[in-house]
């Protein structure tokens, strides 16, 4: 198990920064390196069922989208401020706020895939950031569990409104509609 890392610093970085600690580290060997709040965090290369959970579920999305919206995996940067710049798992974005290098906008989909290095993460501060700067809807899947659940923004604030597991269904219509189970996301 990958352990996060938060790189100590002086004060707050910016997407500046962070591109310059990319270069000297040549991409970093298999971590990701994002930014919230001012603050490099430092993760460990995703396992199998993590790596294969994002596959799966951006197989489904990719085929229930419609066609103004892009499907993009990890690593993809998220700019959301001067001081935070995200890579989701998974990102679904509108495909005229899309650039060649960023999405410099909220998505309109943010899926976490939980793993325990990042699960606080993951609950807590990227959930936290992405609803304040207006993602309409975040989801985390639990590879080990395995599970999903499903928040969407309401009145500022994400409201949880599906959670399955195994071979309970996952059904949605926002951004999209889309069904599948947690079991579905781990066939490999």
């Amino acid at each position: 198990m990958g352990v996060v890392t938060v790189i100590p610093h002086s004060g707050p970085l910016t997407r500046d920064d962070l591109e310059s600690l990319r270069e000297a580290t040549q991409g970093g060997s298999g971590v990701r390196y994002e930014l919230l709040d001012g603050n490099v965090i430092v993760t460990p290369a995703p396992g199998r069922w993590h790596q294969t959970v994002v596959l799966q579920l951006g197989i489904r999305l990719r085929e229930a989208k419609p066609d103004d919206l892009v499907v993009m995996p990890a690593p993809f940067d998220v700019d959301l401020a001067e001081d935070t710049s995200l890579q989701p798992d998974i990102l679904v974005a509108q495909r005229s706020d899309l650039t060649d290098t960023n999405l410099p906008a909220p998505p309109v989909l943010a899926v976490e895939v939980l793993s325990p290095s990042t699960r606080r993460i993951d609950l807590t501060l990227k959930w936290d950031r992405l609803a304040e700067a207006g993602c309409p809807s975040y989801w985390t899947v639990d590879p080990l569990a395995p599970s999903v659940t499903v928040w969407e923004l309401r009145d500022a604030a994400y409201e949880m409104v599906v959670t399955a597991q195994g071979d309970e269904p996952v059904v949605v219509t926002e951004p999209f509609p889309v069904e599948f189970t947690p079991a579905d996301l781990l066939v490999d």
